[in-house]
């Protein structure tokens, strides 16, 4: 089971607390009816799957009800850091010598 740091409650609680919302940094198109129909699907159905350090967004469900951002490796499940949602995904970053 995976423990999650929620960076509003300062507290290292466990999955089942938590909902998994996403990627991360998925910002909306400033002009959606401009895109033709092919970037509006991509921009709604297509994600990064990446294999190794992925930044995501989980929700704290059971705990504050905020959203949260997670850098967490895909592979070995491991959390390398968490931030509030209004912190910069760049402070979010994978430790040295990980997903090797």
């Amino acid at each position: 089971m995976l423990q999650i740091y929620c960076p509003y409650c300062a507290e290292l609680r466990e999955e089942e607390e938590f909902a998994y919302s996403g990627e991360a940094g998925i910002a909306r198109p400033l002009n959606p009816e401009e895109l033709s129909d092919e970037a509006w699907g991509d921009y709604l159905f297509f994600r990064k799957n990446p294999r190794g350090a992925h930044q995501e967004m989980w929700l704290h469900a059971s705990g504050c009800r905020r959203y949260f951002n997670v850098l967490r490796d895909t592979v070995t499940y491991d959390i390398y850091a968490s931030s509030r949602i209004d912190e910069p995904l760049a402070a979010l970053r994978e430790p040295a010598g990980a997903g090797q």
